[in-house]
């Protein structure tokens, strides 16, 4: 049962300092850090405010995944559209800060069913705008029979995430390795890095 009860503005400086607190906890400490105390805290804020904004803390969850999520839409389709595609996708799947959060998403949405699907539907987005603009690479260099689209970017992207990961734990062995294979393929398609 929804409650009709009034929710604070969307556009709200408040609901942003919210939204960003509870990043930050995420980012620093891992989900189970963001209670609706830690953040208002966090916000230098009542916290009957996070309440006022997000009816629970599974809203407040959504709002974080959608915010983030339709930000790193914007940030992808810009790099996808540089003048080199897949080491601008390179870039964005080894960055560091992007792997701790997406481990922090991936653990409360394995316990919350709504943050799952809403994790999901936008996966789907990402891999969508990833596909069409490598699609058009592998095409534009004739390689796309050899190395079918769909195959190259989940190993392209498993192996961005995988170093992530890993490096995140202290874990490298290989790593050097597997970054100048991908630097090698990298070249040969779109050139030097510029």
């Amino acid at each position: 049962m929804t409650s009709n009860r009034r929710l604070g503005a969307e556009d709200s400086a408040t609901r942003t300092a919210l939204l960003d607190a509870a990043l930050g906890l995420m980012a620093e400490e891992g989900y189970a850090a963001v209670t609706s105390r830690r953040v208002a805290a966090r916000a230098e804020l009542k916290p009957q405010l996070v309440h006022y904004y997000f009816r629970t803390m599974d809203d407040l969850f959504l709002a974080l995944v959608r915010r983030g999520a339709e930000r790193n839409l914007e940030r992808q389709a810009k790099a996808l559209a540089s003048d080199q595609p897949l080491r601008a996708l390179w870039a964005l799947g080894t960055d560091p800060t992007a792997t701790t959060l997406n481990t922090e998403l991936a653990a409360l949405a394995n316990h919350r069913k709504a943050i799952r699907s809403e994790i999901g539907a936008y996966a789907e987005q990402f891999r969508r705008q990833q596909l069409d603009a490598l699609t058009r690479v592998l095409e534009g260099h004739g390689i796309d029979k050899a190395l079918p689209p769909p195959a190259f970017l989940m190993v392209l992207s498993s192996v961005a995430r995988v170093l992530g990961m890993e490096s995140a734990l202290g874990v490298v062995t290989g790593h050097d390795e597997v970054e100048a294979l991908v630097e090698d393929f990298l070249s040969r398609i779109e050139g030097p890095a510029r």
